[in-house]
């Protein structure tokens, strides 16, 4: 079985699905259509990762490759929900305008996807990082047009606040900076992050969104208690994108099933996993 696909209901474990405003995904796990050699391969490493949602750049992605291949002939969506996304937009106007360009576009082909948008207002071409002011101005006006907002942030508890507060329905701090394969640089922050936006409302969706390098930054980031990832470079420019693929499935279940089985504390000194003591036992054993 090391080349096949693995079967769903054998690495997901029957997961509850996860909740976007009124979108179910079935996997927690987004992936980008970007970067791949080519849109066959792109099609086979979505298969491969099990999602049912994918994420597509409005403005970046051209109607039709040098091939004359265009994108759309190569998602099925009646299989996959499609997530458009801001990338590109370092304003709120231009981003506002892209996000309205793809509820568009998606109402033509009659996708589910069409009133929800992966918000991006980036601060500048070096970093990739988001402006803050402009993505809180942004938000505003696409919660206010209708919109079910997934916003890409930073790791900033205080920020991610403020969006939620503004009505996003997924809040998506970073990992590490866009395409930079870093994986989770400060879990703390991520943590915290966590802490204010579940605070009264535990199932409040937060996915990690950018910096994922290899399968173990997704499992660390499921191990948090995020509630999903989005990735695509990882995939799309890792050596075999096809094993990557499997690769993140199967870390993204593990970690999500880790964290709800809860890990063991960390002691300072090591505890014997064979005490003289049998705690199973113990309680019931006879006395002599």
């Amino acid at each position: 079985m090391a080349d096949a696909v693995m079967d769903g209901a054998a690495i997901d474990g029957g997961e509850t699905p996860l909740r976007v405003g009124g979108f179910t995904l079935t996997s927690r796990l987004v992936v980008g259509t970007g970067k791949y050699a080519s849109y066959a391969e792109m099609a086979r490493c979505l298969e491969a990762s099990g999602t049912d949602c994918v994420t597509v750049a409005v403005r970046r992605e051209r109607l039709l490759n040098a091939a004359g291949e265009n994108i759309l002939d190569h998602l099925d969506v009646s299989r996959y929900t499609l997530l458009p996304n801001t990338a590109g937009c370092f304003s709120a106007t231009d981003a506002v305008r892209v996000a309205r360009l793809g509820r568009e576009l998606l109402r033509d082909l009659g996708n589910a996807g069409s009133e929800w948008v992966k918000l991006e207002v980036l601060g500048d071409q070096k970093t990739l990082l988001p402006d803050p002011v402009g993505t809180l101005e942004a938000t505003e006006q696409l919660v206010a047009d209708g919109f079910t907002v997934l916003v890409y942030t930073s790791d900033d508890p205080i920020i991610a606040r403020r969006l939620k507060d503004l009505g996003a329905a997924s809040v998506m701090p970073a990992g590490s900076p866009i395409g930079s394969g870093q994986g989770i640089l400060n879990a703390n922050s991520l943590s915290i992050c966590l802490e204010y936006l579940k605070d009264g409302d535990p199932e409040y969706p937060v996915i990690v969104d950018a910096g994922v390098g290899t399968a173990s930054d997704v499992a660390a980031a499921m191990e948090l208690g995020v509630d999903g990832v989005l990735l695509n470079t990882a995939i799309a420019h890792a050596a075999a994108p096809l094993r990557m693929a499997r690769a993140m499935r199967a870390a993204c279940a593990a970690g999500r099933d880790a964290f709800l089985a809860g890990r063991i504390p960390r002691k300072r000194y090591a505890m014997a996993s064979s005490p003289e003591t049998d705690r199973i036992h113990s309680a019931s054993a006879p006395t002599v």
